[in-house]
């Protein structure tokens, strides 16, 4: 897909608010420089996770610092289960304390609790403030640190509070990626799997010829899938920009299950990437229910992600009354219906009003 050590930029068109992603190996060292180009200066705030800070503050706090900024690091622990509000509270309360201003810059440096996290203090403090992502995971990079989406979860359902922040900037270096737990850099091969099936047939096929090839970390292979993968949310998110259009839904694709199962195991049993597997299994299994794809379209993806050494099966257990209720509070339901992503085949979707209990019947 691109030529080993090139860095490719991927625009994402929002008029005023638009912003590159930047994609590439070796990149952190640059990023005090990149963001002093597009005319930032003074204060910023490093906020990261205990465990990506111990691996990354001090590179990119001393990047910054030779770029001419003030920079000061700001840390909360690791783990889904601390996008609350409660530790928004703590966030908020390090920002003033290290005298952000209007014009400081927040640079997020990790995942997606930490993009999210991050990116709603920067959306709200302050009435906003500018906001720079330097994603550390494969789900990051490819997914939650494009398209300004923030937010927190609640006791009734994931990311149930929020707000669009567009950052000025995403830097995603794939050399992060060999210091990702092996779980974790798994569990993020579903977003891209996600791609090929709702966009790209093609990048489906080349995810199933060399996937062995990706699991060992190849840096061109890498660059190459992030940019494509980037390439098709710039796309998504510069044609509906806040879901006002709805076709943005498509992104989520195997999402509405995914989060139930989150929320049902308080988002302590499985990576996102992880429920999103057994997420897509599950809508695709809908979808042939409903007369919408073949067999061998749900073969392909639950072959492709069990390769990937990912779950495709709802643990038993779970009855599909807790599904339903926990399907319920998706923030996407509109009159106890929901906006179904069904697939046609690899590549292509449609969409389906269905309640949380058809969805429930039709598994």
């Amino acid at each position: 897909m691109t030529a080993e050590g090139a860095v490719q930029e991927v625009e994402v068109g929002l008029g005023p608010r638009s912003y590159s992603i930047v994609i590439g190996s070796g990149l952190l060292p640059d990023v005090g420089t990149r963001l002093a180009s597009l005319g930032f200066h003074g204060r910023a705030a490093v906020v990261t996770s205990e465990r990506i800070g111990a691996l990354y503050r001090e590179p990119i706090v001393e990047s910054l610092r030779a770029a001419g900024f003030h920079p000061t690091a700001v840390e909360f622990p690791d783990g889904e289960e601390h996008k609350n509000l409660a530790w928004l509270a703590v966030l908020y309360d390090r920002l003033l304390e290290v005298g952000l201003e209007r014009r400081s810059l927040v640079v997020a440096v990790g995942g997606g609790v930490v993009t999210d996290l991050a990116g709603f203090a920067a959306a709200t403090l302050l009435r906003g403030l500018p906001m720079a992502l330097v994603p550390t995971t494969l789900v990051g990079q490819v997914d939650a640190a494009i398209g300004g989406k923030t937010g927190m979860n609640h006791v009734l359902g994931k990311n149930l509070i929020g707000a669009f922040h567009q950052p000025r900037v995403v830097i995603a270096d794939v050399d992060v990626l060999r210091t990702l737990p092996r779980r974790e850099f798994i569990a993020g091969l579903s977003e891209t799997i996600k791609y090929g099936i709702i966009r790209d047939a093609a990048l489906f096929r080349h995810l199933e010829e060399r996937l062995s090839e990706v699991l060992e970390l190849r840096r061109d292979l890498l660059v190459g899938l992030v940019a494509a993968c980037c390439r098709h949310k710039a796309a998504v998110v510069g044609d509906d920009e806040r879901e006002e259009g709805g076709g943005r839904m498509v992104l989520n694709f195997g999402h509405t299950m995914g989060h139930a199962l989150e929320a049902l195991t308080d988002y302590r049993r499985f990576l996102h990437g992880e429920a999103v597997a057994i997420g897509m299994v599950a809508a695709a299994r809908v979808s042939r229910a409903l007369g919408r794809c073949g067999s061998e379209t749900v073969g392909r993806l639950e072959r492709l992600l069990k390769r990937a050494g990912l779950p495709t099966e709802i643990p038993g257990g779970m009855t599909p009354t807790a599904l339903a209720l926990a399907m319920q509070t998706d923030k996407k339901s509109v009159d106890g219906r929901i906006r179904f992503v069904c697939v046609e085949e690899i590549g292509r979707t449609s969409f389906v009003e269905l309640t949380a209990q058809e969805i429930v019947n039709h598994l």
